[in-house]
Formats: C-alpha cells, structure tokens, sequence
C-alpha cells in the first residue's frame, strides 16, 4: 500500500518533520528529505504492526490529492511511502483455491506486468486487502 505522508520542510535549525495524516499519531522527522521519508516508512511500519497484533483493521490510505486541500497541511510536500502490508498481518497458510482458467491466465499477465505483486498469491492477497479495506472504511448503513 502507499501510504501518502506530509513534510514539513527543514531549515539549518530544524529537521523535516512527517504526519501521516492516515496514521492518526503517527509521525516522524529527519534531517533531509531522504532521511524524513526512510524514517516515515520505519514509522509507519511500526504502527502498522502494532494496528494489526490485536487485530484491528489497518486504516485505508488516502490520496494525495484528497489530503493536500486540507488546511492542515498548507505548504506540506507530499510523498507516497511504500508498504508491504501483506508481510505485517503474520505468518502465510496454503489454502486451495478454484477459478476459472481465464481468470487464472489474466491474474498471471497482470502480476507479470506488474512486479510489486510479485506473485499470484501476492496479488490475490493484495486485492483482497484493498476491498477488505475498503468496505471496512465505508459507513456502515
């Protein structure tokens, strides 16, 4: 998932200082933007991982520009950090699994134009957590 994070831009006095406005109390800081931004993926991660240990839903991202129009964040430079979410929810389970031989064709075309699924189970994992996501975000009726 990429999760979308805010800098504060730095001075010779200050560090750059991070929110991730999807992360509510998470946040980071580093001395330049490449610093700012690896801190942020270690932070995130962490809260991630503490989301998760008692079972609770990981938060959805936002967009970019979803989030720039906030008043909050006013003269922010955005970034997308990259998270292997997958990886944070635990240990894998071999399940079996039927589908139709075209959808299994056109789920393989799709991963092999597109390496960060890295496989098919990683595709079927990575769909199935933005829907779950997704429905988990939306008002209940």
């Amino acid at each position: 998932m990429f999760y979308p994070i805010a800098i504060e831009a730095g001075d010779d006095e200050h560090a750059c200082g991070v929110i991730v406005p999807d992360l509510p109390g998470c946040f980071s800081a580093g001395e330049t933007l490449d610093e700012a931004i690896k801190n942020a993926k270690e932070a995130i991660t962490g809260h991630i991982e503490l989301c998760v240990e008692p079972g609770h839903a990981i938060p959805a991202v936002s967009t970019i520009e979803a989030l720039a129009t906030h008043p909050d964040y006013q003269g922010y430079i955005w970034a997308l950090v990259d998270i292997d979410v997958i990886r944070l929810l635990g240990g894998s389970e071999k399940i079996n699994v039927t589908l139709p031989e075209s959808l299994i064709d056109r789920i393989d075309r799709c991963v092999a134009s597109q390496p960060e699924y890295k496989s098919r189970s990683g595709f079927l994992a990575q769909v199935a957590l933005e829907r779950i996501t997704a429905q988990a975000s939306r008002p209940e009726k």
